[in-house]
C-alpha cells in the first residue's frame, strides 16, 4: 500500500481540525437544516468519508441508510484523477425521495456522480448535502462553510506498523494527538 504524500495546503486558507463533538454538532445542523425544508425518504452516504456524516444525519431523522462507493484513490494499478463509481446505486433508491451526503464539497464532482448514479437507479428527487463547503460547488444543503483544509476526525490517526498513529499526509500541519 502507497504512504499517503503529505499535503500543500495554501497556508493562508489555515486549517480546520474537526474533532468529534463538532462533528456531532455539524450532523446536528445538518440533519436539522434538511428537515426544516424537505423530508427525504432514504439517505445515501458517499463512501467512504461521506458515510460518516451520512449515517448520523440517518440516525437523527430516523430514516434507512445506505451507501455508495466513489472514490478518487487509485485503484487497482491506475491512478484515477478524478471520481469514478465503484458498484451500483443501493436499489431501495428507486421511486423515493434521496438525500446524498458527504463530508465536504469542493468542486461537487463526487455529488455529481453520486446524485447521476442515484437518478438512474430510480429515485424520484434527488437532493445533495455536505457537513462542510469547501470549494464553489453548491450543494442544496450544508452545515458549515470554510476555505480552510479540512482534518476530519476519523482521518486525523491511522494505523500504521500495527499502531494507531498520527496520518503522516497532514505531518506538520496539525499537533499530534494528547494520549
Amino acid at each position: 500500500m502507497p504512504v499517503p504524500q503529505p499535503y500543500a495546503p495554501d497556508p493562508s486558507k489555515g486549517v480546520l481540525i474537526v474533532d468529534w463533538p463538532l462533528f456531532g454538532e455539524l450532523s446536528r445542523a445538518l440533519a436539522v437544516r434538511v428537515a426544516r425544508d424537505w423530508m427525504p425518504d432514504v439517505i445515501v452516504g458517499i463512501a467512504t468519508a461521506g458515510v460518516v456524516p451520512g449515517a448520523a444525519v440517518a440516525a437523527i431523522l430516523d430514516l434507512p441508510f445506505h451507501s455508495i462507493l466513489i472514490s478518487r484513490r487509485p485503484h487497482a494499478d491506475e491512478a484515477r484523477e478524478t471520481p469514478a463509481v465503484f458498484g451500483a446505486a443501493p436499489s431501495d433508491v428507486r421511486g423515493r425521495r434521496v438525500l446524498v451526503v458527504d463530508e465536504t464539497c469542493d468542486s461537487g464532482a463526487t455529488l455529481r456522480l453520486a446524485v447521476g448514479a442515484i437518478v438512474n437507479a430510480g429515485a424520484r428527487e434527488v437532493r445533495t448535502a455536505v457537513s462542510i463547503l469547501t470549494g464553489s460547488y453548491t450543494p442544496d444543503y450544508h452545515a458549515f462553510a470554510t476555505q480552510a483544509m479540512i482534518v476530519l476526525p476519523w482521518d486525523r490517526e491511522v494505523f500504521l506498523d500495527g499502531e494507531l498513529q498520527p496520518n503522516p499526509k497532514y505531518t506538520g500541519l496539525i499537533p499530534p494527538p494528547i494520549v
